[in-house]
């Protein structure tokens, strides 16, 4: 009795002989390499599918449809989140703790981190020139900058400044 299977690539049905079951062979109509599966024996009971429930695959085909409308409106955002509204304003201590906490990250060379800071702080840019330039100026470095060499932190700031336009 022959070995009835379907190839892997074009999905016809082929027809093996009882002693190329469990061997490697090529399909006659796309030259596919298959694995010829081996004859069913005497003592094997026939495994039964069940039917497939119409409301079920439905509802895969639902859910997968969401997912990738999801995905595809995450991977066309623009913009991350931020942990507050874009119409929320934060007040000039607050942003200046943030323009220390990006410059310590620069300086400890936390440059992801520092880039996502920054993402954060740029929505603020009019309000925080006046507190880069400030720092700029200050004799004494903030408290948290004090180990951060001048010539790196005024270059730091001048860049921050620069990218917030």
């Amino acid at each position: 009795m022959p070995i009835t299977f379907h190839c892997e690539s074009c999905k016809k049905k082929i027809n093996a002989p009882d002693t190329a079951g469990g061997k490697w062979g090529k399909c006659p109509y796309c030259n596919h390499k298959c694995y010829i599966p081996s004859p069913p024996s005497d003592d094997e009971e026939e495994l039964t599918l069940a039917p497939i429930d119409d409301s079920e695959e439905e509802k895969y085909n639902k859910m997968m449809r969401e997912t990738q409308n999801i995905t595809q409106s995450l991977l066309h955002q623009t913009k991350e989140p931020d942990e507050k509204s874009d119409s929320a304003n934060i007040d000039d201590k607050e942003l200046a703790q943030r323009i220390v906490t990006y410059l310590k990250l620069m300086a400890e060379g936390s440059l992801d981190e520092a880039h996502n800071l920054a993402e954060k702080i740029s929505p603020y840019r009019n309000s925080a020139k006046p507190i880069l330039e400030k720092i700029l100026k200050a004799k004494a470095p903030l408290p948290g900058l004090q180990n951060i060499p001048k010539k790196v932190l005024e270059r730091f700031i001048l860049d921050m400044i620069t990218n917030l336009g």
